[in-house]
Order: structure tokens, then C-alpha cells, then sequence
């Protein structure tokens, strides 16, 4: 479990299947995932990310608030999985939260918590990669700290060709590379 002054992270258990079904469902958070998630979709996405804890101790966290224990959200590090060949194996942080809870500092705050974590596991460098047109997200990356690295922009595998959400750009954080 990791703390910060208004969010608790903690691993996903099988409670925790209902808010985030009901967060991976919303067409808004979708609209930068390829779509909103099914029900089944979202239970293995539980699944595969129950998985990463049982086998590298970390992973994505469920965020709940503090003053209400609402889950409004997952952040978190994992290795990202093989269907992405471009990056398979690297450490992403990443998040998805409930649209209300969007515009108050909850993903820049529980993403900087997620990140340090990462760095005290001796990890080297975590990278953050989202559609190009995902302003919001890349705002996050920064406020972490996270360097853009063109270099590193690849075509999403997962995104079919024309899509707008097709191309992606990388973000790289480091241990104290960022505030």
C-alpha cells in the first residue's frame, strides 16, 4: 500500500472488480484506450494486473480517496505486456480515472507516488506513452518530470491503421529526474 495526503494505492482485489469495470466501461476513458472495456474485458484486465503483483510485487494500483474510499481510478508501474513488441518488457507507469474525479490533481498525485515506489525498487527507468493526441496525459507526464523522447514515437501495434489514437510518443522518467 503506498499513501499520499488525500489517495491510497493498494493492490486490486476481487471487490474492487465493480468500480473498475464502471471506470473502464465509460466512454470517456475509453476514448483514449481503444474504446471502453467490456465487463469480461475488464475482469481480465483485474486479472492480468492481480498476475503482475503475484509475480513482480508491484504493479496497477487501484486508487481510492482518502476522505470517502471511493475508487476513482488505477495507477501504477508494470512491464509492459507483450502485445506491445515495440516496448514489451520496459516499466510503464500509467493511469485511468473515473471523468469525475478528472481536473482535481488526483493522477499527477497518485502517479508521482506510483513513480517514486518504482524508483525505490531500484528501477532505473520507467517510460509513459500515450496517443499523441492525449494532451491531458502528456500534461501529467510532465508535471512528473517525465523528458518527452521523440526518438522513442512508434505506431500503437494495437491501433489500426488511420487512427488518430495510432500514433504515440514515449515520455522517460528517472530516479530524481523529476520534482
Amino acid at each position: 500500500m503506498i499513501g499520499t495526503g488525500r489517495l491510497v494505492l493498494r493492490a486490486p482485489v476481487d471487490a474492487d472488480r465493480d468500480a473498475i469495470a464502471a471506470i473502464n466501461a465509460d466512454p470517456a476513458v475509453g476514448a483514449w484506450l481503444g474504446g471502453a472495456r467490456s465487463r469480461a474485458e475488464s475482469d481480465h484486465f483485474v486479472d492480468r494486473v492481480q498476475a503482475h503483483f503475484a509475480e513482480h510485487g508491484f504493479g496497477f494500483y487501484v486508487v481510492e480517496r482518502r476522505d470517502d474510499r471511493r475508487v476513482i481510478g488505477l495507477t501504477g508501474i508494470w512491464h509492459v505486456p507483450e502485445e506491445n513488441p515495440l516496448l514489451a518488457g520496459q516499466v510503464e507507469i500509467g493511469w485511468r480515472f473515473a471523468p469525475d474525479a478528472w481536473g482535481q490533481g488526483y493522477a499527477t498525485e497518485a502517479a508521482r507516488a506510483a513513480l517514486d515506489y518504482g524508483f525505490d525498487l531500484s528501477i532505473d527507468e520507467i517510460i509513459a506513452f500515450t496517443a499523441r493526441t492525449n494532451l491531458a496525459s502528456q500534461a501529467v507526464m510532465r508535471r512528473l518530470g517525465m523528458a518527452y523522447d521523440p526518438a522513442r514515437d512508434f505506431e500503437h501495434p494495437g491501433v489500426a491503421e488511420g487512427d488518430p489514437l495510432k500514433p504515440h510518443v514515449v515520455f522517460v522518467g528517472r530516479p530524481r529526474a523529476y520534482p
